[in-house]
C-alpha cells in the first residue's frame, strides 16, 4: 500500500501522499492522512496506520543541541525518541533480538531523510525521495522531472499520479504538505 513522495528545493520541501488503506486484497479509501508536520517536521509514512498515529500524536520531539549537526540529530536524538514513541504505544517489535519499526520520511531543515523497519536512517543525494508500493514508479517520475521549473508540488503530484497508474495500492485522493 501506499506512494509518499517528498522533494527537497530551493529552501522548500513538500511531500505528498495517497489514500490507499490495503490489506491483502482489501483497499479503503482513508480519510486519516498518511502526512503531517509535527514541530518543524513533516512526516509520510507507510507500513502501518497505528505507526503514523503514533508519529503524529504521541511523538515529543528532542530539542536539538547547539552546534549539533542535523544528521547527526536524527540518526541519535531524534530516533531514540522515535523508538521510545513505538515501544510506549506498542506499535515497536522486537525480532531476531532487534526492535523493528516502519518505513517513513522525514523532511527537515530541507533535507529528506528515509527511516526504515530497522531504523536507520537514510539520507538520499538526490532532491527526492518516495517508499511504498509505489516508489519506483514515482522515483521513476521524479528522475525525469529534475530538469523541469515545475512547482515542487506538481512535480511530487505527478510522480504520485504515476505510481497511480502502474500500482494496484495507489489511489487518490493526494495530500500534500509545504514547508
Amino acid at each position: 500500500m501506499t506512494c509518499i513522495v517528498a522533494w527537497a528545493e530551493e529552501d522548500k520541501i513538500c511531500i505528498g501522499g495517497d489514500s490507499a488503506g490495503v490489506a491483502g486484497y482489501r483497499m479503503q479509501i482513508r480519510a486519516d492522512e498518511k502526512i503531517f508536520k509535527n514541530g518543524e517536521m513533516v512526516f509520510g509514512f507507510t507500513s502501518s496506520f497505528r505507526m503514523g498515529q503514533l508519529l503524529r500524536f504521541s511523538l515529543n520531539l528532542p530539542s536539538k543541541k547547539e552546534k549539533q549537526d542535523d544528521y547527526d540529530y536524527m540518526c541519535t536524538d531524534f530516533i531514540n525518541a522515535v523508538r521510545d514513541c513505538l515501544k510506549k504505544g506498542g506499535y515497536a517489535t522486537i525480532k531476531d533480538g532487534e526492535d523493528r519499526g516502519g518505513c517513513f520520511i522525514v523532511g527537515f531543515r530541507n533535507n529528506l531523510y528515509n527511516i526504515e523497519s530497522d531504523f536507520q536512517v537514510g539520507k538520499t543525494i538526490k532532491p527526492y525521495h518516495a517508499i511504498g508500493c509505489g516508489e519506483s514508479f514515482a522515483l521513476g517520475a521524479c528522475q525525469i522531472m529534475t530538469k523541469t521549473s515545475l512547482p515542487l508540488k506538481i512535480k511530487v503530484q505527478k510522480a504520485l499520479e504515476i505510481a497511480y497508474d502502474f500500482s494496484a495500492g495507489v489511489r487518490p485522493p493526494y495530500h500534500f504538505i509545504e514547508i
